[in-house]
């Protein structure tokens, strides 16, 4: 599962927001001394095994319930048992009985809205298999249960706009099994470590299509209206990676080799359908070769839907996607990476997750860790080492800019609740500590653990010491230091690192420091000394927590870059000279590399080795070290403006990356000077929006009134960067008639959205008459307010006082009077 979309932070001019679900992380972060944490989670103990589930279920559109058949066939696991519990979470329990020679004999059962504990008819030995047959009701919406910061709900099934209310809002249902919400839709065993086969018929409008694991068995059109789509599942899954879908859905059908690859999207993005899902076939014979396991399942379905709770789902053979990988070919001209990253992490899941899973969410890092980490894998097998290296600098500082992160373990038997353990440790950390070991075994060695752990836990489920085993396996070595301080033991290194050249001895010197609290790590690494025009690696270890490390050279190294492979989890303080830095980014090959240099650089842009620097940077082989360049140059220095504006103009005309040259003609926006109008004009009608929106920042600070009127001509096709370009330009000159789009923008952007506008929001509101429409927007903040005001509500009553004094200061008192209202009533709320 990805739960990047939700764990993001947000950024903007007016005011600095996490966004909702990070807050709401921090917010339900356990105490030290929370009793929860004293606990021991423990795998679950088997005393009953799943074999196969059977389930014939319709939907009540009004009333958002399931009805549902269940007939699922178990046996005990080793001894002797007579009883059955079964996790059944708020449901209304009809029927509970044991199937006899094709007839239903009655069973006792007691039942507390979470549990089913059933007494079977008689004590069964682990060579009897039996079948419990159960009608049911599920009532999703009238469970209690709380989500948490990775998935914001908890209750298994959901009604989208069932009633059709919503007008172009589509009416979906859709399920999400993870944690352990599948038992909120059918009585089942909901742990990782139980698999079952499957089958479900779905009765549903003959109207709408259905998604389900497995093949497609049968349809049956029925009298009513309503058709019964039989759905089976024939290899074992565990019960939390069962999923349904039904709705409007345009279906793609794609291939890999000879399996059917398909796409489900909404009719609006289904032309979309090849440019946004057309690459997964590739991913699928990339991972199939580099594990040396083909994709085990018989299909691969992937699915969009409405107001999802997380970012992605892999559910087996059927990935489910929030609406966020929804794009159109316009929006898809600027790339859109975060998309791709769902695409490929969810893949990386039907091994890792699906086909072997983990035992117990106290061993998430076995699924969560490598989906992360296929993140950096597809990227540098795809679009190069730079993006690969990125991707996985990205992670880590994800990792070590939340100090939180520091005190937890990647396997983790003490925890409040099982959804804690889905944050940046099991996440990033377990990314990064993978690509460090790939790097630490070398591919052919690391890649064959991953097929032996594979092929040795196929169908079942796995643990960190399955994966050690194998990787000792595959390798020759011993790596209990590896796993134990990595996996089993928190934090990572603090790395303080100094230098010293001896002339007369010939002798470079390098003191290596690790500075946390605690153990130190052990740290197996590269380090490359520059001299003479060469390049000679050193590989040592560092076993304390201080080495001092000595190397002959013939003359004064002009670099000694210590991990050389820029690979290590760690925080690193280098104690380079800048002079150092600049050899760096024109010698050193990788991508953090000419990062490091750039950031130097950009710290002392009157330093003439800076400037040649930065101007190098312009022109960088990568793409988004080209953008971090032209970020970072300060334009009021005239010599950096002399030199660095005619290769500006030069990228914002002829780069082929649309965000480099988007963010070259923002940097020339900054300027205002006239002699770039005609550029900024030149590119307004782009197909980039990023290009359009940077084109119309520029146009805005040369002729608002140009601007303006531009602005309400792109109005009926925009999205993302162009939308905020256009509300900055609204936000700064616009007025009643520009109202509406704002209002609505407002209305369907995402949380995190809504904070970023709102600044914009409160500066046209300050211009606007209509009394109706201001009081409809201002009721707009406040649900917002009221929303999450769980989180605190200042920002949004500071800036209401603000809207409320400049209402006072140009006579509008009604409208001054009603923000004040709202801000006593959000005050109170």
């Amino acid at each position: 599962m990805n739960k990047t979309r939700l764990l993001t932070l947000l950024f903007t001019p007016a005011i600095a927001l996490c966004a909702t679900a990070t807050l709401l992380a921090q917010r339900q972060q356990p105490q030290p001394d929370d009793p929860a944490l004293k606990i021991y989670r423990a795998s679950a103990t088997k005393i009953n095994d799943l074999i196969h589930t059977k389930l014939d279920v319709r939907f009540d559109y009004k009333k958002h319930y399931l009805y549902g058949k269940e007939w699922v066939t178990i046996k005990p696991h080793m001894y002797p048992t007579d009883s059955l519990r079964l996790d059944a979470k708020g449901m209304d329990i009809k029927t509970i009985a044991m199937v006899k020679a094709g007839k239903l004999v009655p069973l006792k059962f007691t039942y507390d809205s979470l549990t089913l504990a059933i007494t079977l008819d008689k004590k069964y030995l682990n060579t009897e298999s039996y079948t419990v047959f159960i009608n049911y009701t599920s009532k999703p919406d009238e469970l209690k249960l709380k989500g948490s910061a990775a998935i914001t709900g908890a209750k298994g099934l959901y009604f989208i706009n069932a009633d059709g209310a919503v007008k172009d809002k589509p009416t979906q249902i859709w399920t999400q099994g993870e944690t352990e919400s599948s038992s909120a839709w059918f009585p089942t065993i909901d742990r990782t470590n139980q698999k079952t086969t499957e089958e479900i018929a779905m009765t549903v409008p003959a109207k709408y299509v259905t998604l389900s694991n497995g093949r497609l068995a049968s349809q049956k059109v029925n009298t009513d209206g309503t058709r019964t789509d039989t759905w089976k599942m024939e290899l074992p899954h565990s019960p939390y990676l069962f999923m349904m879908a039904v709705g409007n859905f345009k279906i793609y059908k794609d291939k890999w080799r000879n399996k059917e690859v398909s796409y489900y999207l909404e009719p609006k993005y289904a032309p979309y359908a090849k440019d946004i899902f057309g690459f997964t076939p590739e991913v699928m014979e990339f991972y199939s070769k580099k594990l040396g396991v083909d994709y085990p399942w018989n299909k691969y379905s992937q699915i969009v839907v409405r107001d999802y709770v997380s970012g992605a789902m892999e559910n087996t053979t059927a990935t489910l996607h929030g609406s966020q990988v929804q794009a159109t070919r316009r929006e898809l001209v600027d790339g859109k990476p975060e998309s791709e990253i769902d695409i490929v992490h969810e893949l990386f899941h039907q091994w890792f997750g699906d086909y072997v899973t983990a035992e117990s969410w106290s061993n998430l890092t076995v699924n969560e860790s490598f989906a992360d980490f296929s993140e950096t894998l597809w990227f540098e097998h795809k679009h190069g080492k730079d993006a690969g290296d990125e991707q996985n600098y990205q992670a880590m500082l994800r990792y070590l800019n939340r100090p939180r992160n520091a005190a937890k373990t990647l396997v983790r038997f003490h925890y409040a609740d099982k959804e804690d353990m889905f944050d940046d440790v099991s996440y990033q950390k377990g990314g990064r500590v993978l690509n460090m070991l790939r790097n630490y075994l070398g591919e052919d060695s690391f890649f064959k653990g991953l097929h032996i752990y594979l092929t040795q836990n196929a169908f079942k489920n796995g643990e960190a010491q399955q994966l050690r085993l194998a990787f000792e396996e595959a390798s020759g070595q011993d790596l209990n230091w590896y796993f134990n301080q990595w996996y089993y033991s928190p934090g990572h290194p603090e790395l303080k690192i100094d230098y010293k050249w001896d002339e007369a001895n010939k002798t470079e010197t390098v003191y290596l420091t690790q500075t946390q609290k605690g153990d130190n790590f052990i740290l197996p690494m590269a380090i490359d000394i520059y001299a003479g025009g060469k390049k000679e690696r050193h590989k040592v270890w560092m076993r304390s927590m201080a080495d001092t490390l000595t190397f002959k050279v013939a003359s004064a190294p002009d670099l000694v870059n210590v991990d050389g492979d820029k690979i290590l989890l760690a925080r690193k303080t280098d104690n380079k000279t800048f002079d150092q830095l600049v050899f760096q980014y024109f010698n050193a090959p990788l991508y953090l590399d000419r990062f490091e240099a750039i950031d130097a650089a950009a710290k002392q842009q009157d330093n003439k080795a800076a400037q040649k620097l930065l101007l190098a940077a312009l022109k960088d082989k990568y793409f988004n070290l080209r953008i971090k360049a032209i970020k970072t140059l300060d334009l009021s220095n005239a010599d950096i403006r002399a030199t660095s504006v005619p290769i500006l103009l030069n990228i914002a005309k002829n780069d082929e990356k649309t965000l480099a040259r988007a963010a070259a003609l923002n940097s020339l926006a900054k300027l205002n000077d006239a002699g770039n109008l005609s550029l900024f004009k030149q590119n307004i009608n782009s197909q980039s929006y990023a290009m359009q929106a940077a084109s119309l920042n520029g146009i805005a600070g040369l002729a608002p009134a140009d601007a303006l009127k531009i602005a309400k001509n792109l109005e009926h096709d925009t999205s993302g960067p162009l939308t905020d370009a256009i509300i900055k330009v609204y936000g700064t000159n616009g007025g009643d008639a520009e109202l509406a789009f704002i209002s609505n923008a407002f209305k369907n952007a995402t949380a995190q959205a809504k904070f970023g506008m709102l600044a914009d929001y409160i500066k046209i509101l300050s211009r606007v008459n209509n009394i109706n429409a201001f009081k409809a927007s201002v009721d707009d903040i406040k649900a917002v307010g009221k929303r999450f005001k769980q989180f605190g509500i200042s920002i949004i009553t500071k800036q209401l006082e603000e809207l409320k004094t400049q209402k006072e200061a140009t006579k509008q008192t009604e409208q001054a009077q009603y923000v004040a209202a709202v801000i006593d009533e959000l005050k109170k709320a």
